[in-house]
């Protein structure tokens, strides 16, 4: 199989970005059975055999399945022995996000810049080489157990990293159409909202696009605030979610005593036709929230024409939003295991650069059905 590679946008890096990421290069979960997950994501989600490492490749503590669609890399890492790093995680968290890999052009450069701005680092910049070429790798830390790692990888040519081989299984699926990483959103503990933007701006240069506070995001029981957080070139968007006081006990809330840290809550998954790509998804078995039939009787008048009908949407309970810049469409899987934790977002960007504000309401209501039936609200 040929390397994935990643197109660079034209946009230019502005002089003061002293942190120039060219984009997402993988999402890394510490997972209980790494097999088992990889088969999963293949069958439900699409995604692509990329590269295998394990005992087979000379490890005898993990194993890791890398998958691939599009610009897209997950890669599912388990522990071959009980007491590793790896494996307390699974049994803390369950399975969980451990590595947002940020693809650069220089991790030495970006290690130094992030640690001497206050970064905790997770490892100093290293090279990892094989017949293939060399990569340089460096890491910090952020919220909870997550950590940043910047993949440097000009100078390498194969499947992944350097230790992994090419893995080509008899075995695929088709994919579904989606393209890549829109944002990844973070659930951090009360009152460290504002600690935490300001670590992306201080530590790494990014920017506040936007906040919503408990009145933009809250029902009648619950609510919680957010801030969104841009690098540079707008690539890489991290919204940064805390609760906030409510009735009863929001999803943030479930996700830290479910999860037992801050972490990511959920990846979302930018798709160019989010019709075909639900419709694929929920024949694989996906199954999503759902908001009640009259969101669609009174959501035009909200956000005026749009190219799709309406009647579709409300089939597969797509959400719709719009904002100066254009429309977006959206929709919100249930979470894909037994802890109510990690769920994924598909999202359609036609013009719109924000992140649904007019479906917060819905959206939350259909969370809360979904807590009321667990008996976590």
């Amino acid at each position: 199989m040929k390397p994935i590679t990643m197109e660079k946008q034209n946009t230019m890096n502005t002089p003061q970005d002293f942190l120039p990421i060219n984009g997402t290069d993988y999402v890394e979960f510490y997972v209980g059975n790494a097999k088992q997950a990889a088969f999963y994501y293949q069958t439900a989600f699409g995604f692509q055999p990329l590269a295998y490492a394990g005992l087979e490749t000379g490890l005898k503590d993990r194993t890791s399945y890398v998958l691939v669609q599009d610009k897209i890399r997950f890669v599912f890492t388990s522990s071959l022995v009980p007491d590793s790093e790896i494996g307390v995680h699974a049994m803390k968290h369950g399975d969980g996000v451990k590595v947002v890999a940020l693809w650069v052009d220089d991790a030495r450069k970006s290690w130094e810049e992030t640690t001497a701005r206050g970064a905790v680092s997770y490892f100093e910049p290293r090279v990892e080489k094989d017949n293939n070429g060399e990569v340089v790798l460096s890491g910090i830390h952020t919220y909870g157990e997550t950590v940043h790692i910047f993949v440097e990888r000009k100078n390498y040519k194969g499947p992944f990293l350097p230790g992994f081989v090419a893995w080509n299984p008899e075995y695929r699926s088709t994919d579904v159409g989606l393209r890549y990483v829109d944002h990844m959103v973070g659930n951090v503990g009360w009152g460290q909202m504002n600690q935490w933007v300001d670590f992306y701006a201080r530590v790494m240069g990014f920017s506040q696009l936007v906040s919503f506070d408990d009145k933009d995001i809250s029902t009648e029981y619950t609510a919680l605030m957010s801030k969104v957080m841009s690098n540079g070139n707008g690539r890489i968007k991290f919204p940064i979610n805390e609760p906030a006081e409510g009735k009863k006990r929001s999803q943030v809330e479930e996700y830290l005593d479910f999860y037992g840290t801050s972490g990511v809550q959920h990846v979302a998954m930018a798709t160019d036709n989010i019709l075909h790509t639900v419709r694929e998804l929920r024949n694989r078995g996906i199954e999503f929230l759902t908001v009640p039939g009259s969101y669609y009787d009174t959501v035009l008048n909200r956000v005026g024409k749009i190219d799709e009908e309406i009647l579709a949407l409300k089939e597969l309970g797509i959400l719709v939003d719009r904002d100066d810049e254009g429309y977006l469409l959206q929709i919100f899987t249930k979470p894909v295991e037994d802890r109510p934790t990690v769920f994924y977002e598909i999202i359609q960007r036609k013009g719109a650069k924000s992140f649904g504000k007019g479906n917060f309401k819905a959206l939350f209501e259909a969370i809360e059905l979904e807590q009321g039936r667990r008996g976590t609200l």
